[in-house]
């Protein structure tokens, strides 16, 4: 198994570009079955995430291609499975996402539930309710979901939870209804909007994206399009929080400032400095911060949740007590005890935690036990004093892109060893 070897303590410099965002180019990938004519996504991250997703349109019969710039290009004219192999789904949570455009393209799906992390519940209820309203039918049995979109048609959906995924797959499910489809309640992330400017550019109507209120006018068919997705806000803040932790001067690149505002307005209550100007955002960080009294994760454009274990991991070393509440996943505190182990002071109660900053960290052998708290964990390990091992990293491959070259270029020292 491979993993991280870190020597932490050296201060980052330099500048990185950031590639487009897993959590958008997933549900593109899966809604470029919905034309027969090619589509290339550009820019794409190599991650494992990708990676699998790659294999389950291999293996309803796309023709998948990328080239060493990052650009994927998916030929769905031979289509010929609605079912999602059961191995592959466990491994990717993200192909649900299929269903919606399965069922449009070919009005018949058959998905095993996802896997994904273990971040705590994540039920597709969301999914399969609002497939319903849409006169799908669904038997589920035996860990599947078959489903039947003959009868579908336009409705008026009101969504209990303000779910990314929800959102996205009623929307892939509602581009070739007649008549108009109305989704209320909806996610405002900025890859929901992501997708709605993908489909326009392939020629659907929708929308309303980034408000409650989604509005999908049904359209014949789509055609071929080369789209370049927004960049991955979650990994612009992770190396945002990794340049506060240990302390000197990077610039990102090729980033969207405002999709991050709220990670932007906390940091800007230490003693960070950051300047944002265009697609560029550079933060300077030295000695020791200051806590923040508390962070709530939200939906969007609250504090995101997939940014919580990294900035956990920053006031772990900040002067004071900071509480962090999680309002999205009830079991994201799974990090932790790792973090304890670097001589972190951390109380958790229910979703709650009281962190308490020491003057510093020491290296220790852990392990990831998810995406983000991974990444979170490597973060604690550059700003440690001492070796840091962290094991179980295929869970940081499903979501960053070379964190050891990246890191190394700006001056940590961290090796990746098998």
């Amino acid at each position: 198994m491979s993993r991280y070897i870190i020597e932490g303590g050296r201060p980052l410099e330099g500048c990185l570009r950031v590639k487009a965002a897993k959590n958008s180019v997933l549900p593109l990938l899966a809604a470029s079955i919905l034309t027969q004519e090619k589509v290339t996504l550009q820019n794409c991250p190599e991650i494992s995430d990708i990676r699998n997703m790659l294999k389950i349109l291999t293996s309803i019969g796309c023709v998948v291609t990328r080239d060493d710039e990052g650009n994927i290009t998916i030929d769905s004219k031979d289509l010929y499975c609605g079912q999602i192999p059961c191995v592959l789904a466990k491994e990717l949570r993200s192909s649900v996402f299929l269903m919606g455009p399965m069922l449009s393209r070919m009005k018949k799906a058959k998905i095993s539930y996802p896997g994904g992390c273990e971040i705590g519940m994540r039920p597709i209820d969301i999914h399969l309710a609002g497939l319903r309203e849409l006169g799908i039918t669904i038997d589920e049995e035996s860990g599947y979901l078959d489903c039947d979109a003959s009868g579908a048609h336009s409705a008026q959906i009101l969504l209990d939870l303000p779910s990314v995924g929800a959102t996205e797959n009623l929307i892939m499910a509602s581009v070739f209804t007649k008549g108009v489809t109305v989704l209320r309640n909806c996610a405002k992330e900025p890859e929901i909007a992501d997708l709605q400017n993908f489909l326009n550019a392939m020629g659907a109507r929708v929308s309303g994206a980034g408000s409650s209120m989604i509005i999908i006018e049904g359209v014949e068919k789509l055609h071929g399009v080369t789209y370049t997705p927004i960049p991955d806000r979650i990994i612009a803040g992770t190396y945002m929080i990794a340049a506060a932790m240990c302390g000197g001067n990077i610039t990102l690149e090729g980033v969207i400032p405002e999709h991050i505002s709220s990670l932007i307005a906390k940091l800007s209550k230490t003693t960070c400095k950051i300047v944002c100007k265009n697609d560029k955002i550079t933060i300077r960080s030295k000695g020791r911060l200051k806590s923040l009294e508390r962070i709530d994760t939200m939906y969007y454009p609250g504090f995101p949740t997939d940014l919580q274990t990294q900035i956990m991991a920053l006031q772990t070393i900040s002067r004071g007590t900071s509480v962090i509440a999680e309002n999205i996943f009830e079991t994201r505190f799974k990090t932790v005890p790792q973090l304890i182990k670097m001589g972190a002071d951390i109380t958790v109660r229910d979703r709650t935690a009281v962190v308490r900053g020491v003057p510093g960290l020491h290296g220790a052998q852990v392990s990831a036990t998810d995406l983000r708290g991974g990444a979170s964990l490597v973060l604690a390990g550059l700003a440690a004093e001492g070796r840091t091992e962290v094991r179980e990293i295929y869970h940081i491959d499903r979501g960053y892109e070379d964190m050891a070259p990246i890191l190394s270029g700006l001056g940590a020292n961290i090796i990746r060893q098998i």
